[in-house]
């Protein structure tokens, strides 16, 4: 294509040929321009108009931060509360001394200097100190522990305005899905917090220290699992909710790395209220016993499970396998299993008395009977367990009894 341009001058025409040629091939010279179909020329104008997008109204980002938020402030709030605590333990031989340390975290519980953690950090603690948000560090003395709840109270002597409670929340009132919040010191990296939901309710879990001495036997009851990250050092700290009340404390893992894999434990707010007032008073903790056993409701072996297969006359209450000799449960008339009938390949003492309700509060686990004799009960109350035996069903009282150091070993079935 030619182009010609007439520039007019004084005197004289000047005559400027301009040639363009068009490109070969798909490379353009560098200040060609590419031509555009006529169809698609609307196309190209809007692209080449296109505005960069705005940004989005402050609302908006507001409400989209809100949660955010809510866990700064929480976390600013409580982090004064929680403490990092670091334990030496002196282990003495005919040949040496050797020291050994760990750590884990706690929690302020008054304006007297009690703070909450787990048995397994201060149990066998020569040293203990509590080292506080602000770095300032204290030293503590063991007031006493619990193996069964895994609890312990330790206690710094400071000014109460130099200390800030966390507040107790009900942990009945938790449910599977709402926030869980865990403020401690994970791998000894002080005042972490991790955000999830809690998982799962009612587990059972036997603490680390009853499984070292063989006492599993007697289960940790309604533990709460959370997917929340907790690590080794988390041991002992709160677990939160969103109004910054504790829901739990921190106890375990379940883990073959020693990392978390997505699986949290806490012992329950109810828990805590019962047992660490108890400890404070008198440096440990009477739990009651009833010498009963059950098959657990994992794989379908609770009553709900069964009922089908063993022609239940009830769908829900706790079937009972065995019924310990001279326990409170025998002395009161309770009857264990006779028979053994296999179901889904397991052999189950079928049988036996089907406890559905205690002091009028209906039970569908063995773990609900434990965690209500465990919160609401002592050594020589009296309860009234609802029966169900055969085509009977009739109240029974029971005296409890103090629980025995360790798990007294169950009968064979029909015996």
């Amino acid at each position: 294509m030619r182009i010609i341009v007439i520039f007019r001058r004084t005197g004289f025409l000047a005559v400027v040929v301009l040639m363009i040629t068009a490109c070969q091939g798909n490379n353009p010279p560098q200040n060609a321009v590419a031509s555009t179909p006529a169809r698609d020329l609307p196309m190209a104008v809007a692209l080449q108009n296109q505005a960069l997008p705005t940004a989005v109204p402050q609302e908006i980002i507001t409400a989209a931060d809100a949660e955010y938020l809510l866990l700064t402030n929480l976390y600013e709030r409580l982090t004064p509360s929680v403490v990092n605590i670091d334990v030496t333990i002196r282990e003495v031989s005919a040949e040496s001394l050797q020291l050994d340390a760990a750590s884990g975290s706690g929690w302020v519980f008054d304006d007297e200097g009690h703070i909450v953690t787990n048995a397994h950090v201060v149990n066998d603690a020569d040293e203990i100190f509590v080292t506080f948000n602000d770095g300032k560090v204290e030293e503590a003395r063991l007031i006493g522990f619990d193996l069964y709840s895994d609890l312990a109270v330790i206690r710094v002597d400071m000014d109460a305005d130099a200390l800030y409670p966390l507040t107790l929340g009900d942990s009945d009132a938790v449910r599977v899905g709402q926030r869980a919040i865990a403020i401690g010191n994970p791998f000894g990296l002080a005042s972490s917090m991790t955000v999830g939901v809690v998982s799962a309710l009612g587990r059972q879990l036997p603490s680390a220290e009853m499984i070292d001495i063989n006492m599993a036997g007697f289960q940790n009851p309604s533990i709460i699992q959370v997917d929340t990250n907790i690590n080794p050092g988390n041991s002992g700290g709160p677990l939160l909710n969103s109004n910054g009340e504790v829901i739990g404390v921190n106890t375990a893992i379940r883990t073959e790395s020693g990392t978390f894999q997505g699986v949290g434990f806490a012992v329950p707010s109810a828990t805590v209220r019962r047992v660490i007032p108890e400890l404070i008073s008198r440096q440990e903790v009477a739990y009651s016993w009833l010498g009963i056993s059950s098959l657990p409701v994992e794989g379908g072996y609770g009553v709900a499970g069964l009922a089908e297969q063993l022609e239940l006359p009830v769908d829900s209450g706790v079937l009972l396998d065995t019924v310990t000799p001279d326990s409170p449960a025998a002395k009161a008339g309770l009857r264990g299993g006779n028979t053994l009938t296999p179901v889904r390949g397991r052999d189950v003492c079928a049988g036996g008395d089907i406890i559905v309700a205690v002091n009028g509060e209906y039970l569908s686990s063995m773990d609900e009977l434990v965690y209500y004799l465990v919160v609401n009960t002592r050594p020589g109350d009296e309860v009234t367990m609802l029966v169900v035996r055969g085509e009977e069903t009739f109240e029974v009282p029971v005296l409890l009894e103090n629980r025995p150091d360790d798990a007294r070993s169950a009968p064979p079935c029909g015996q």
